[in-house]
């Protein structure tokens, strides 16, 4: 059943559903941030603080942990109790009575969100061929862009409707119930590498050893600190463009949510679906491609963001995002593929898992951090405009070094047209 082609895209549907589940609960909170931070008297550093380091720093600590036990037990259960873990700790975020509760909600999510990611690329990695991966991870990342829309549309709409407390409940508690489908119709695939049973000593013995491995694999290194700087530029956007909108434009926050989301939803379902079907095709000719495809991604992106941060006009501001935002998303399937590939089978939990790290340490904590800093640094000299700088420069200064590490990485691969296999990215990527 599992080798069947139908059922092979059901899991694909469902691991993308997951991951529209995953981002959605983690942006809604920015429809909301300027609610949230009137109602707590929050700075925007604070905002930064609860946005991007409250979600990362457990994220950090149980990503490892967990991709290790996704390499070893059942990936469907890890990525069912991650969406139960995560739908809970949004549910709790609106009961927070202040910015400490708040942070320590949003620590709970990062827990749960921690576990899901490298346990699903992982599944559709062995799910799928490798000529058919670059696809199959353009579908996959759909799922955050709609995630990205529907928090924003439902969050904008159900917060100007019954506030942002209620609106944390509501759009938490159903993932409960799709864990639990999860669980109960995604299967394992058979054909995969079981390591061997060992105590606790030496478990921990080849944990480090395959994390030492990992951080010698240059092509592996190189596309990791890639993805954590070219993902800076997605996030910060995603994150503060809400807050932007509102004080610059008269809409409200349905509107802001609405509008969003539709450019959201515009430029992210052709992006990865380009970047996936570009991969393919590219890397028939030269599997360096995986590399190449995102540098000239994440550079393309800027122009746009920088001409719709200028613009005063509300359709032309969310037009040239629109295209910023589609430009970017070409980026993601050949990254994550080449992280994937650049790795053995049973290490490709761990793998993700560590690229994770490195995109929620760089573009998350970091990024968002910097943004919030900026701004309150700015706002003296440029009043509500500060933040648009701040969220433009931060992009630019975390986009040069994306570039180089992307270059790196494909300096560490063969050139010549994909060959098909199991083996690392120099070797099938």
């Amino acid at each position: 059943m599992g080798e069947h082609r139908h059922y092979r895209h059901f899991v694909l549907g469902v691991i993308t559903f997951g991951g529209m589940l995953n981002i959605a609960d983690r942006l809604i909170l920015s429809i909301m941030i300027e609610d949230i931070k009137h109602a707590f008297a929050l700075s925007d550093t604070q905002i930064g603080l609860i946005t991007g380091f409250a979600f990362t720093v457990l994220y950090v600590v149980c990503g490892l942990p967990l991709a290790w036990l996704a390499d070893r037990m059942s990936r469907p259960l890890i990525i069912a109790c991650a969406i139960a873990s995560w739908s809970l700790m949004t549910a709790l975020c609106g009961m927070a009575t202040g910015f400490w509760t708040f942070f320590l909600a949003r620590m709970g999510v990062g827990i749960g969100e921690s576990g899901s990611g490298p346990a699903a690329t992982s599944l559709l990695t062995q799910t799928f061929k490798g000529h058919e991966l670059g696809r199959a991870m353009g579908i996959y990342f759909l799922g955050p862009t709609l995630g990205t829309a529907a928090g924003l549309i439902l969050g904008g709409v159900l917060a100007h409707a019954v506030g942002w407390r209620m609106t944390f409940l509501l759009l938490g508690l159903p993932g409960i119930a799709f864990a639990l489908f999860v669980f109960l119709t995604v299967k394992e695939p058979g054909g995969r590498p079981v390591p061997p049973k060992v105590g606790l000593t030496e478990g921990l013995t080849a944990w480090f050893t395959g994390v030492r491995a990992l951080f010698a694999n240059r092509v592996f290194l190189a596309a990791s600190c890639a993805f954590g700087c070219m993902i800076v530029t997605g996030y910060v956007f995603a994150t503060w463009l809400a807050a932007i909108m509102l004080r610059g434009f008269p809409v409200s926050t349905a509107d802001v949510g609405f509008y969003l989301g539709l450019a959201f939803v515009l430029g992210g379902i052709p992006g990865p679906l380009l970047g996936g079907y570009l991969t393919d095709w590219l890397v028939r000719r030269d599997a360096r491609w995986r590399a190449w495809l995102p540098a000239i991604a994440t550079l393309g992106c800027l122009p746009f963001y920088l001409a719709a941060l200028m613009s005063t006009h509300f359709w032309t501001f969310l037009g040239l995002f629109s295209c910023g935002y589609l430009v970017f998303l070409v980026a993601q399937a050949p990254t994550v593929s080449l992280i994937q590939l650049a790795v053995r089978p049973d290490e490709r939990a761990m793998a993700m898992a560590v690229a994770m790290i490195f995109n929620n340490l760089i573009g998350q904590a970091l990024g968002l951090f910097l943004v919030g800093y900026v701004s309150t640094s700015l706002t003296p000299l440029f009043g509500i405009k500060a933040l648009s700088w701040a969220v433009i420069g931060v992009s630019a200064a975390f986009a040069v070094p994306a570039v180089l590490f992307y270059l790196y990485a494909a300096g560490g691969m063969e050139r010549g047209p994909l060959k098909t296999g199991n083996g690392p990215a120099s070797a099938e990527a």
